[in-house]
């Protein structure tokens, strides 16, 4: 018996480092074919990698100890450095109501059509066919493209940027969160059933008590990647603080992109933060 057991514990663990040792060449020759196509050359990485820094070292401001302090017409000082501050910072202020509006709106209808069109939901096949369709082409759109088009159509603003978030965050959250439904256990599911639930029943105390942190990780991971993508949505106009950087870029203003850098960096990083704290309470409780 013992003899029969160690030949196919023998034979699986052959399988298993032949499958092994076949998926990674695999992946080697796959890695080796698109580095190919995309020209990726290890020696030119090499040999450019320090003009990488050439313009950040070009952004770094020149700061002088002794007019540190100095008010704002004193070159080498802080105050003169920041001298844009009370323009900026508003842009980042619209920024993030931007970025936290369209979040919480896509968060809501996401939510909603993800347990539409999860498979173990009981949904009609039509209905989830038609959502998971739609999300598709929403989150398969680039947001650049998105923006031109809500700039062309409401004009250079907030608005636009607020519209392609919103568009490209319900495709990109519902894919997630029906993904995370289907993945939960069915056991609840089928309990509330067997006394008598309804299918809405099901859902709302069988499968969202599971989801919900999962729900609350990625939405809070979608808000810091608006922030940051209302940045990139300055470029075609739609509005924010990604405008200042934009403009900053192009004029050559090097120790205004500096600060503009930093302060999106500092919003970032703050909203990070105040996320995790927030997933915390409200997975954990007030304790």
């Amino acid at each position: 018996m013992n003899t029969d057991f160690n030949h196919y514990y023998q034979q699986v663990r052959r399988k298993q480092k032949r499958d092994t040792l076949l998926w990674s060449l695999t992946l080697v020759a796959l890695y080796l074919a698109a580095g190919n196509i995309a020209e990726f050359n290890l020696h030119t990485v090499w040999t450019a990698m320090p003009h990488f820094f050439d313009y950040l070292v070009q952004t770094v401001p020149i700061l002088h100890w002794r007019q540190l302090f100095d008010n704002v017409h004193t070159a080498g000082s802080l105050a003169y450095w920041g001298y844009r501050l009370p323009i900026q910072l508003p842009l980042i202020w619209d920024t993030l109501h931007m970025a936290l509006a369209s979040t919480i709106l896509s968060v809501l209808v996401a939510a909603v059509l993800a347990f539409l069109a999860a498979n173990n939901t009981q949904s009609p096949m039509f209905l989830r066919w038609s959502i998971r369709t739609l999300v598709a082409f929403l989150r398969t759109m680039p947001e650049l493209a998105w923006a031109v088009m809500f700039v062309m159509a409401f004009g250079i603003g907030t608005f636009p940027g607020f519209l392609t978030l919103a568009l490209h965050t319900v495709g990109s959250l519902t894919k997630l969160f029906y993904e995370a439904v289907e993945t939960a256990s069915d056991k609840p599911v089928r309990g509330l059933a067997a006394c008598g639930a309804g299918p809405i029943s099901c859902m709302r105390f069988g499968l969202w008590p599971q989801v919900k942190p999962v729900f609350l990780s990625y939405s809070f991971m979608r808000l810091e990647v608006n922030f940051r993508l209302s940045t990139i949505l300055g470029l075609v106009g739609a509005g924010g603080i990604g405008q200042e950087l934009m403009v900053n870029i192009k004029l050559d203003h090097y120790d205004q992109v500096s600060i503009t850098l930093l302060l999106i960096v500092l919003v970032v990083s703050a909203l990070d933060y105040i996320s995790g704290k927030l997933r915390k309470w409200v997975v954990e409780g007030n304790n």
